[in-house]
């Protein structure tokens, strides 16, 4: 029985960015091959990030990806990895003619994997699964790929899949024990949302089982806009074993020996499949030992925490900014925010700015202080009530245009020193303002990024306590002041004002949210789970008139099941009622 070393390339690229994604790929060809790799298998998109959304029906980018996949090929020759067998992730053209048919994208892109040996794509596989629901739009971008390929290589054959054609059953995952083949190679953009890891695990020990196969899945890691991937790259036997499962939130290499059956007689298959043979391929003699250990798991909201931190650090290195500023109100929300920030791009890139009212507690003052204290960011304060004074000397706004006001003054003092000094300004809102519509257009909803834009506000204090235990736990300074966890929340735009003035408590905010957001449930449905019927139709009224608003906000990563942006796309003009 062969005994193949398998590397699972688990990478963070940059969308648009071929040339440097290619960099990545061969670097990471050149540290698996030195450690004796016979095959390395990279994520779906590999070469051209991912999602790449309408980039796909450009014709110079769908060119280039082609170029830069048979580069890469050529490349790895050079280097003398002409004899490790890479499977990588690109976009391929199909069609030199515009799309006339309807449906079917411009050029005929194909999301693919390129097979490449000895300086060549020896063979391509197409997806066949393309995903249309929740952040997918792939029907959009790709044309479904309907052939099987079989790679017979180094005395084993070798079945390939890409992402969504594991999650469906039949198709070509299901082909692969028929097909004889010993081991079934995935490459994977999954992005993340709680709890998916579990539901993963649980989908590739079924796969391999079913297909009689090892099960190698490949997950690429790191942000793209809202959207975050986590990496959990595995290797399973065909038993269903974990046979090596990789890190969460970091780029991680998984190589592992693996004993494959050898390759039948059979070199054609039926109708639809393709077979590919990698002749005079030998498995690598006089291979390194391995070390091998497992990986800490995180517990689930380590992993939103570090969803968070990871995608704020990618949005802003990927679009070259050096610091970030926020507003520090004292309050749970731009406490979590500002260590987050500090958490991604370290403290010292980090402006916390604090901007009291007349109506400002002396206690939001201090621990707006402490925060940035405790963090080690820069701070500063700007009092805002000359400012408000000013505009309300030359307009008559009382009551809530009066209290927005104040917000607008925060928002446009913070957008004018990221213009003069270039900072990326971060909203600090929850899921759980934004569904109601607790926000200001042009207040506290300004920004370039909003890390907690998907994290209900129980879940932000429990992201806080985590954290600052997580400080004691190492022997550090917890970042986040206890006073701003305990006290009641309140946005202090009049005195003595707080959230429950006018809000049910967040546990049945959240609760009630998390049925209508994330489960469509009716109000009738939500009210037969406990809640009183009024209070449940007051917050669905809420949540329904303030889409216009997040339109208008800033992304932020999803880490939930449904985020609002692509995840739920409503009307702006709506007149109905649940």
């Amino acid at each position: 029985m062969p005994q193949i070393r398998l590397a699972l390339a688990q990478l963070n690229p940059v969308v648009g960015d071929l040339i440097g994604n290619s960099a990545k790929c061969l670097d990471a060809v050149k540290a698996a091959a030195a450690q004796g790799a016979d095959i390395v298998v990279l994520p779906e998109m590999m070469i051209t990030g991912y999602p790449v959304e309408d980039l796909a029906l450009r014709p110079s980018f769908q060119n280039a990806s082609e170029q830069t996949a048979k580069d890469f090929a050529a490349q790895l020759k050079s280097a003398g990895l002409g004899e490790v067998l890479v499977f990588v992730g690109y976009l391929r053209r199909t069609s030199d003619t515009e799309a006339k048919t309807l449906g079917v994208p411009r050029g005929g892109p194909m999301n693919c994997a390129a097979v490449i040996y000895d300086g060549a794509i020896q063979a391509t596989y197409s997806k066949h699964h393309l995903p249309n629901y929740g952040v997918f739009d792939e029907y959009r971008y790709f044309v479904p790929g309907n052939e099987s390929v079989l790679i017979r290589a180094f005395g084993i054959d070798i079945a390939v899949a890409i992402c969504e054609d594991l999650w469906q059953d039949g198709g070509p995952v299901s082909q692969v024990k028929a097909n004889g083949a010993g081991l079934l190679v995935v490459l994977n953009g999954s992005p993340y949302e709680r709890d998916k890891d579990d539901v993963r695990l649980n989908l590739v020990k079924r796969r391999a089982q079913e297909a009689d196969a090892t099960l190698a899945y490949v997950n690429m890691v790191g942000g793209q806009d809202e959207l975050v991937f986590e990496g959990d790259s595995i290797i399973v036997s065909k038993t269903g074993d974990v046979i090596q499962r990789a890190l969460q939130f970091e780029t991680d290499m998984l190589i592992a020996d693996l004993e494959i059956s050898t390759a039948g007689a059979q070199t054609m298959l039926s109708k639809g499949e393709t077979v590919t043979l990698i002749p005079n391929s030998k498995a690598r003699g006089d291979k390194p030992a391995l070390t091998t250990g497992a990986r800490k798991r995180l517990d689930p909201i380590a992993e939103v925490y570090s969803a968070l931190v990871i995608s704020l650090r990618d949005y802003v290195q990927k679009n070259g900014f050096k610091s970030i500023a926020l507003g520090l109100s004292g309050g749970i929300d731009s406490a979590v925010v500002a260590a987050i920030a500090a958490d991604a791009i370290g403290a010292k890139n980090v402006y916390g700015i604090s901007m009291p009212s007349k109506y400002s507690s002396e206690h939001s003052k201090t621990d707006a202080k402490d925060s940035a204290t405790r963090i080690g960011l820069n701070f500063r304060t700007v009092e805002i009530e000359p400012m408000v004074s000013a505009y309300l000397k030359n307009l008559s706004l009382t009551g809530v245009a009066e209290e927005n006001l104040q917000a607008r003054v925060r928002g446009m003092i913070l957008m004018g020193l990221s213009n003069q000094e270039g900072h990326l300004v971060l909203a600090t809102g929850n899921k759980s303002e934004l569904s109601v519509g607790y926000s200001t257009i042009y207040g506290d909803a300004v920004g370039g990024f909003a890390p907690l834009m998907d994290v209900p506000k129980v879940d932000v204090w429990e992201l806080a306590n985590w954290r600052n235990k997580n400080a004691i736990d190492a022997d550090e300074i917890a970042p986040i002041p206890e006073s701003s966890i305990s006290k009641p929340p309140s946005a202090e735009l009049r005195p003595g004002q707080q959230d429950s003035d006018s809000l049910p408590d967040y546990d049945e905010l959240d609760a009630i949210l998390e049925m209508y957001i994330e489960q469509d449930l009716n109000a009738s449905e939500i009210s037969a789970a406990g809640f009183e019927l009024e209070t449940v139709k007051r917050i669905l009224l809420l949540t329904d008139r303030a889409e216009y608003k997040r339109r208008q906000y800033p992304p932020g990563p999803k880490v939930s099941g449904k985020a609002f942006g692509k995840d739920r796309r409503m009307p702006l003009t709506n007149k109905w009622v649940e």
